[in-house]
């Protein structure tokens, strides 16, 4: 009997779930969960370098679960947990911190893009990548999905793993950094990476009436119905790239013959979109009415995961010298 590998992500919760998120990272937690023993968490201690609003934060927070549960994260496949259910994590992280330097923790692009545009930077924002290590190495992850941009959090965990088995004993397994290829970062609807923060998104469960308007909200040039397109060059087939398939490669050579004009091309999307969409949404309102069963797999999840990183606690405080014996 082969012993699955240990898969381990996490996501803020910091906005509404779109088409981005959903494409990037999320549908891989469910294509998954059958082939790895998976820890999905919401990292709600990390949330807290950026939200200050405690109504805001339990809100998000209780929404990304209902938005994991909707897209098909089984609990009873997948351990759904939220980070403050596991303080030991925090613990792990502050070890960590004494074997870290600042001019390690100097080179982490989310502290450099920071002070580059003149921000003033928390020390939790600094501080975050030993906290995400502490997450990856608590619980064995042989695995982190992450895209290229997030690599170095993995290299940082990786460092953090090696030095201190090399200084206390072996202890921490030594993650590696699950990147798929054929993820490509997902276009918003002004052909930059689709974010919140630059107000290009898709929603996740978005009305029919707000694909709509997101859709018909891409700018094409102006060329007419019958001229040649390059489908490489579109806003709009970038977005229709996203669901492969028989009726993509006919839009393709209709885009490169001529034939079709952005306005058809916006309405299939929109189609696509909605018809996509709508089973989750339905499944995401039904999950929405009973709150309560939510905050019972995340604490149920809280619990499984908590027993693993106690455990792993007790190990570590030894090994560093918290423990006393008298031996």
């Amino acid at each position: 009997m082969t012993t699955k590998k240990t898969l381990l992500s996490a996501v803020k919760p910091t906005g509404e779930a779109h088409i981005g998120n959903y494409f990037g990272a999320m549908r891989q937690f469910v294509d998954r969960q059958d082939d790895y023993r998976q820890y999905i968490f919401i990292a709600n201690y990390h949330a807290l370098t950026s939200v200050s609003d405690k109504l805001l934060l339990q809100k998000l927070t209780l929404e990304l679960a209902m938005d994991y549960l909707a897209i098909g994260v089984d609990p009873k496949k997948t351990t759904l947990f939220l980070q403050s259910d596991v303080p030991e994590v925090t613990e792990l992280a502050w070890i960590f911190n004494t074997l870290t330097t600042v001019p390690y923790l100097s080179r982490a692009h989310a502290f450099k893009d920071a002070e580059a545009k003149n921000h003033e930077v928390n020390v939790g924002l600094f501080d975050y990548p030993i906290l995400m290590a502490a997450d990856i190495l608590m619980y064995g992850a042989d695995v982190v999905p992450v895209g290229l941009d997030q690599k170095q959090h993995i290299e940082i965990a990786r460092d953090t793993a090696q030095k201190f088995n090399r200084i206390f004993g072996e202890t921490f397994k030594v993650p590696e950094p699950m990147i798929l290829e054929e993820v490509k970062t997902v276009p918003g609807t002004d052909g930059r990476k689709m974010s919140k923060s630059y107000g290009n998104v898709i929603g996740l469960f978005a009305s029919d009436e707000e694909i709509k308007k997101a859709v018909m909200s891409i700018p094409t040039d102006s060329k007419g119905v019958e001229e040649p397109k390059d489908p490489s060059e579109c806003k709009v087939f970038a977005i229709h790239e996203l669901f492969p398939g028989t009726e993509l490669e006919a839009l393709r050579a209709r885009y490169k013959d001529g034939g079709i004009g952005y306005k058809e091309s916006k309405d299939l999307l929109v189609e696509k979109i909605i018809a996509f969409i709508a089973p989750m949404r339905t499944r995401r309102d039904e999950i929405a009415r009973d709150p309560e069963a939510v905050l019972k797999i995340l604490k149920e999840g809280g619990e499984v995961a908590r027993a693993v990183a106690q455990e792993k606690m007790q190990d570590v405080r030894e090994k560093v010298g918290l423990k006393l014996t008298l031996k």
